[in-house]
């Protein structure tokens, strides 16, 4: 309806983005479903396309998520990726966690919470998950902080049923896994994480995530930059068959070390 309304009104997504404060790559990652329309947009579109309250109205209706607000834009994104990129410096990511993984780390993360806000974090995280039951798609490589995988989240058996899984993706040849080991030292984003994520018809998008708070990134020079960084993570991290066989040893010994 975006893209009808403003090929209707004659304009380019580049003039319409000039009306919106925005550039013409956000108008068409909303066109193509990868971005959220955030109402003060719909309000500006209204006005810019003189579609009286649709977008307005339209946005109101869709405004609900089951995830918090700061990852519900994307998580929409992630959904519609062709390609997802990722550095994780302090956890397992969300796509490659365990229900119980996921459980220890909300309820660190919330302490007071009822159980029953608990639970449903952890459905929202496991149906996020479902686009890994696609044998081929999206492409998901990431690169995990040794870090992440030695700190013992929700104890040594959930850890270790948390990298088991993470092996079993490895094994099913359904996600690329580089680990960056202690002794790379200094690496190209010790600052925080990143996800990258590339869509068929729609320019890539960047996202930044700290403790409750997170923003998706357009700007071509800051995607072109973190790419770099990614890049030059790879070139730190462990080989894919170094990195399976390192999660392998950190598994087994958490699972003898329970037994014991």
């Amino acid at each position: 309806m975006l893209r009808h309304a403003r090929e209707k009104a004659g304009l380019s997504q580049e003039d319409l983005g000039q009306r919106l404060f925005v550039s013409g790559s956000f108008i068409g990652q909303l066109e193509a479903g990868t971005r959220r329309l955030q109402r003060e947009y719909a309000r500006l579109l209204d006005e810019a396309l003189g579609t009286e309250d649709f977008f307005q109205r339209n946005c109101a209706a869709a405004a609900k998520s089951k995830y918090p607000e700061h990852f519900a834009e994307a998580a929409e994104a992630e959904a519609a990726a062709t390609e997802i990129r990722q550095f994780a410096p302090l956890l397992i990511p969300g796509l490659l966690q365990t229900p119980a993984y996921a459980r220890a780390v909300f309820r660190a993360y919330r302490p007071t919470a009822p159980e029953a806000v608990i639970e449903e974090l952890v459905t929202a995280r496991m149906d996020r998950a479902r686009i890994l039951d696609d044998p081929t798609s999206p492409l998901l490589w990431m690169v995990i902080d040794e870090a992440a995988l030695r700190r013992e989240t929700g104890g040594r058996e959930i850890m270790a049923g948390a990298l088991r899984h993470v092996t079993a993706l490895i094994r099913r040849n359904r996600i690329i896994v580089q680990v960056l080991p202690f002794g790379a030292g200094a690496h190209a984003s010790m600052e925080g994480s990143l996800k990258l994520m590339d869509f068929e018809d729609a320019p890539p998008l960047l996202y930044f995530e700290g403790v409750g708070t997170g923003r998706l990134e357009d700007d071509p020079a800051t995607v072109r930059h973190q790419r770099r960084t990614f890049q030059l993570l790879t070139a730190c991290a462990l080989s894919p068959d170094g990195s399976l066989a390192l999660i392998e040893d950190i598994a087994q010994d958490c699972g003898h070390e329970e037994h014991a």
